[in-house]
């Protein structure tokens, strides 16, 4: 019998989820069969994590590791004790990982170790995003410590700059304006991005330059300036497995298991930026939210005095930014935050 066919009453019953006192009688979800398929390890950040629950779903017969580079010197100690792990995987996918993470070496070293290593590359894209920084101490990364703001490490350069000048939070929202952004370099960075990630990308041997023609057209791919969609980690994932001689499921990453990094912080484009791409652009930014919470929305005015508050808590050195200093150590785009201030 067709749906439409069936008495009213029976169509609502039909179109609702079981209730919620039916959950304790549901048969128990039976364990994952065992994936016998060739065994696959994938190192790298938050990217390479999702590459790797892509794999999960793109070869559902293959057993799939992801090792956080963060982790490593605690996980497996010295670069030797890496390799004899990946030992025992059929594939391993690394991202470039400099030395200091691990005893023994770079990514280089364990590829001396690991001959099957295939390097994959890291999507840093600033084009969508240009006034996001880090901030704090950078230099050294064994001695990594980035200042917090309210989109967790990521900052506004704008906005650093003119705490650093003693602005007001009124004066500061007035400089998110087209012209400021010009006169800051920020509409014209398309360019430059395509060209550092495609250089980035064939220095590992794995040129992006097809799929950087298929991303683009979809219009905004990232989130933050090294958080990219989940098509373009998807891309990326079955092209591996391509390569590698499997055969991944002709299925979109989305439409099965989401988008790990949307729940993570969103920055905002910018309206100037984003017309200047045939976008539509915002100034509300979602920071990362805890747990199963909903995620904390900061319009422009509100991110702004959020961020003056943590500064005001920090010393100098704690939030030094490089292109801050840079930005005051010239007079023509330190003019930019004096003239706000002399109002």
């Amino acid at each position: 019998m067709a749906f439409n066919a069936l008495p009213q009453r029976a169509r609502a019953a039909l179109s609702l989820s079981a209730p919620s006192w039916a959950t304790p009688w549901r048969r128990r979800r039976a364990p994952e069969a065992p994936r016998t398929g060739p065994s696959i390890a994938v190192i790298g950040n938050c990217q390479a994590r999702g590459a790797a629950q892509a794999m999960r779903l793109l070869a559902p017969n293959s057993p799939v590791r992801f090792i956080q580079m963060a982790w490593l010197k605690r996980e497996h100690g010295h670069v030797e004790g890496l390799a004899r792990t990946l030992h025992g995987f059929d594939h391993v996918f690394s991202q470039h990982f400099p030395s200091g993470l691990i005893p023994g070496g770079d990514v280089d070293a364990l590829r001396v170790l690991e001959p099957r290593l295939r390097l994959f590359p890291t999507i840093v894209f600033p084009a969508f995003h240009p006034d996001m920084v880090y901030a704090g101490r950078i230099q050294d990364l064994a001695a990594l410590k980035l200042a917090p703001s309210p989109m967790g490490q990521y900052h506004s350069a704008i906005a650093l700059a003119a705490h650093r000048v003693g602005l007001s939070v009124d004066r500061t929202v007035a400089l998110y304006r087209e012209d400021v952004f010009a006169r800051l370099g920020y509409l014209g960075l398309w360019d430059s991005s395509v060209r550092d990630l495609l250089g980035s990308a064939a220095q590992v041997g794995f040129g992006l330059d097809r799929e950087m023609a298929r991303w683009a057209r979809r219009g905004d791919f990232m989130y933050v300036l090294n958080h990219p969609k989940a098509f373009v980690i998807g891309d990326i994932a079955r092209r591996l497995l391509e390569e590698s001689g499997l055969r991944p499921e002709p299925v979109e990453i989305e439409a099965y298991i989401g988008d790990e990094l949307a729940r993570d912080v969103v920055w905002p484009v910018y309206p100037p930026i984003a017309e200047s791409f045939g976008l539509t652009g915002s100034y509300l930014f979602k920071a990362k939210p805890r747990g199963n919470a909903f995620p904390r929305l900061y319009d422009l005015p509100g991110f702004v005095a959020e961020s003056f508050a943590v500064y005001d808590g920090l010393t100098r050195e704690a939030v030094a930014c490089q292109r801050v200093e840079s930005w005051l150590a010239d007079p023509a785009t330190a003019g930019i935050f004096d003239a706000a201030r002399a109002g």
